[in-house]
């Protein structure tokens, strides 16, 4: 197994340095994806793929965390790696635990690794009820209960399976991306792994979050996937069976 780090960053310039030093204190090579962010951004990006083992992918304009991931798993394929790490650049995620993520995909490689948040008192209110709508669409639209939070950026891609899903259908390539992919990985009948890990909104954070335009896009594609649920209801339903 081959595995590479993949961060998203858009403008989270001041958080981004302390996410990459944990990955690297456990001895992950890592690529950041600078999805056109601020020119603050921009230098810091820069003098941290100065380290060893930190690379850095420039996205001449802003594609959305999809778009960018797309581009960072297709770079981490095309140096021969078989899985990727993905993490959010804003901190919240326990990037000590990236180790158990690593272990997990070791143990199972052709598992799909997703995190399921534990999370502390700083979490929203809003926002954390807020993804139980998306919770139950995606229990809906795999038939079973194999995703446990579809919305966690925290997770391990195989990337074989992985790449055949993102070229084979136009897939969301903003905040829609993780929930989207996470389902078709379930249809393709990629085994799921939830994974619980600590999740802490930092004071002050940056969330690229548009409450309106997301929602809609989210909506969109939960709409999207419930039509191509029912066009695989056979093959679901014989899975649950047998």
């Amino acid at each position: 197994m081959k595995l590479r780090v993949v961060i998203p960053v858009y403008n989270h310039g001041q958080a981004v340095g302390a996410v990459v030093a944990k990955l690297r204190a456990q001895g992950l090579p890592v690529l950041l994806v600078d999805d056109g962010s601020d020119a603050a951004t921009a230098a810091a990006l820069d003098a941290l793929a100065l380290q060893p083992e930190v690379r850095l992918l420039r996205l001449a304009q802003n594609q959305g965390k999809g778009g960018a991931l797309m581009a960072g798993l297709r770079a981490a394929a095309a140096e021969g790696c078989t899985h990727v790490l993905q993490i959010d650049a804003d901190g919240q995620h326990d990037a000590e635990d990236a180790h158990r993520f690593v272990a997990a995909a070791q143990a199972q490689p052709e598992a799909f690794i997703c995190g399921c948040p534990v999370y502390d008192a700083s979490v929203p209110k809003g926002r954390l009820y807020g993804r139980y709508a998306t919770h139950i669409w995606v229990w809906i639209n795999t038939l079973s209960f194999a995703v446990r939070d579809s919305m966690c950026g925290f997770r391990v891609y195989p990337l074989a399976a992985t790449l055949a899903v993102i070229d084979g259908v136009r897939i969301g390539r903003r905040m829609d991306f993780d929930t989207e992919i996470a389902v078709r990985l379930v249809w393709r009948g990629v085994a799921v792994i939830n994974l619980p890990t600590r999740v802490h909104y930092p004071e002050n954070g940056i969330s690229h979050f548009r409450v309106l335009h997301d929602n809609l896009l989210i909506s969109a594609m939960h709409t999207r996937l419930f039509f191509g649920m029912l066009l695989r209801l056979p093959l679901l339903l014989w899975r649950k069976l047998t």
